[in-house]
């Protein structure tokens, strides 16, 4: 893959640091004149790996080269080239992957995940790049739906490492910042390991998202569209359709899903721009003859166009990589174009014995995903737009609400809430309120107080301070809503600031806004310091894999104690975590260790 030899590397128990040793390989990257790998970048391991990782979360060097880039969006590309060609590979390199590559704003995770999961029912060796982890960084490159290895994480790591660090020089800067790193390390893993395809998930937009040095995908995908990260892609859905088109490839085919007119409209443009042959996909019920549903491994309705996409981006790759003998069964049911539609309608088809298991068999943690422990049972869905949020509820509704409530009648629902970046949190938060929750519980997305030991989820771009002052804002954001929905005379505070309104509760672990003659505290909302302190306050010992709060007896806050007796007593009690993925991860991170083996 344009390499003489690739760095080798082994495992050495007695090494000081334990783990692999990696030395240095004779290759195109090593030319006489650069210094040799040093002992100690030799023996590094994968906590080494992780902790090095996150130090180009706030590469100083990168952030001056961002604002340099800013007026000139395709030198990021270019820039990305750079680091790819330094870390020992071309971008004609990227031709042999069999690429697929999808973008979007909501779904495009889990029509990846479909995607690969098919592909895999054929018995094809897939590849899986995506963003972000929920628990550990190595679930953001997997082969054949596993996340890779430690030891494989490290091997590829200090391998582009070492290389990058060597070609360092005035001009070209030093390393490539977090999500740019890990891109190009996942080529190098998909190459080097010889996937068949990768489905690679784009990061942000789509025109200058780094993944977008890719060439000659197979096949591109765009599932449903809305508004977010709009200080980068622009404050319209037409704005966000145009970043989002970037992808598209002279020849290559293109599926997108049912869109608002107006940016379905750019997309077309920007498809005929680039001579890339774009069409709609039908919906799921047209892939289901006879009235024979498909059963989707991810819950709720917004996946069924997930699914739709899915099944386009698969039969497109195989047909284009000469599956043809697999496909015999594939007999179109609709036409391939509707008169009204401005995009050409894709034929819908019967699916294959492996498509229905793949679509079935389809797994994206985090997304949909229904925890049941005991009286406590958790729905965890890392939706954090508008639209996303609102396909949460429908699900939340459907999955939970809908349930047989206990013959008592003691159910408490509880809301666990953190929203990051330049998101409208009152926007999703007004959302959430048809769920009538009884308490809402907000917290930043660290797992613990401390951070030591959690290196996977270390976010050195965030302080605690600050998260602490988003979630002070959340609250509020809520108690204003509330007071809005129920008509009462609630307390609404000055603007907050940590450290004048919170007082930390050596029992639970919990910062409380503390009631005062002048500030009468009546909303049912708490603010923890971390995940594990809000998990502990809510299960109130009844989740077996939840530590009880450290001591009983009377709580100084009201809410807190009133609260924790209800959720003692509840037979049942249903929460339903949302607004981030990182709360997400961080919360499945303690609710099932094992995922951080």
């Amino acid at each position: 893959m344009g390499q003489s030899r690739a760095a080798g590397w082994c495992t050495d128990r007695a090494g000081p640091h334990g783990g692999l040793l990696l030395w240095e390989g004779v290759g195109r990257l090593h030319p006489p004149g650069h210094r040799p790998i040093s002992a100690l970048q030799r023996c590094r391991g994968w906590q080494d790996a992780i902790r090095t990782l996150n130090t180009l979360q706030t590469n100083a060097s990168y952030l001056e080269q961002v604002k340099r880039e800013r007026g000139d969006p395709r030198a990021q590309l270019e820039a990305m080239k750079g680091f790819l060609e330094r870390s020992g590979l071309k971008v004609e390199d990227l031709d042999g992957l069999n690429i697929i590559h999808v973008t979007g704003t909501k779904g495009k995770g889990s029509t990846c995940a479909f995607t690969e999961r098919i592909l895999r029912s054929y018995g094809l060796k897939t590849g899986f790049y995506s963003s972000p982890h929920l628990v550990q960084v190595r679930e953001r490159i997997r082969i054949n739906g596993q996340p890779i290895s430690k030891e494989l994480f490290s091997k590829y790591f200090w391998l582009v490492y070492n290389r990058l660090e060597e070609t360092k020089d005035p001009e070209r800067g030093s390393m490539p910042a977090y999500f740019r790193f890990l891109t190009v390390m996942a080529f190098h893993v998909f190459l080097q390991e010889k996937v068949d395809l990768a489905v690679v998930e784009v990061g942000i937009g789509g025109a200058y998202d780094c993944t977008n040095i890719i060439r000659k995908p197979v096949v591109c995908g765009v599932s449903s569209l809305g508004i977010d990260h709009t200080s980068i892609l622009g404050d319209t859905m037409e704005k966000i359709a145009w970043q989002k088109g970037g992808i598209f490839k002279p020849g290559v085919p293109a599926f997108t899903v049912a869109q608002p007119e107006r940016p379905l409209e750019v997309l077309r443009d920007r498809a005929g721009e680039r001579a890339c042959p774009l069409y709609l996909c039908p919906e799921l019920d047209a892939f289901e003859e006879g009235g024979r549903a498909l059963a989707l491994g991810l819950a709720g309705d917004h996946q069924r166009s997930n699914a739709a996409l899915a099944l386009q981006l698969a039969r497109a790759w195989l047909q284009r990589r000469g599956y043809e003998a697999g496909l015999g069964e594939l007999k179109d049911l609709a036409p391939s174009v509707e008169a009204r539609q401005p995009v050409p309608l894709a034929p819908a088809f019967h699916p294959s014995v492996a498509m229905v298991q793949g679509l079935r068999e389809a797994e994206w943690p985090g997304r949909t995903q229904v925890l049941p422990h005991g009286p406590v049972t958790w729905y965890v869905d890392g939706a954090h737009t508008t639209s996303s949020v609102q396909a949460c509820v429908r699900w939340f509704r459907q999955a939970a609400l809908n349930e047989d409530k206990p013959e008592d009648g003691s159910e408490v629902r509880v809301l666990l809430f953190n929203a990051t970046g330049d998101r409208d949190t009152a926007a999703l938060l007004k959302l959430l309120l048809p769920c009538q929750f009884d308490y809402a519980v907000f917290c930043p997305n660290f797992a613990e107080v401390s951070v030591v030991g959690n290196a996977d989820q270390q976010n050195f771009n965030v302080t605690l301070e600050n998260a602490l002052t988003r979630c002070l804002e959340n609250q509020k954001t809520w108690t204003q809503l509330m007071e809005e929905k129920v008509g009462q005379d609630l307390w609404l505070s000055a603007p907050l600031e940590v450290g004048s309104l919170l007082k930390p509760d050596p029992v639970r672990g919990a910062l409380l806004l503390m009631p005062s003659a002048e500030r009468p505290l009546n909303s049912n909302s708490l603010v923890f310091p971390c995940i594990s302190h809000a998990l502990q306050w809510i299960a109130q010992g009844r989740d077996p894999r939840v530590p009880a709060p450290a001591a009983k007896g009377a709580h100084p806050h009201p809410v807190a104690s009133s609260g924790a007796v209800l959720l003692q007593e509840a037979a049942v009690i249903r929460v339903l975590v949302t607004g981030s993925l990182h709360l997400v991860g961080g919360v499945l991170k303690l609710l099932d260790p094992a995922l951080s083996q």
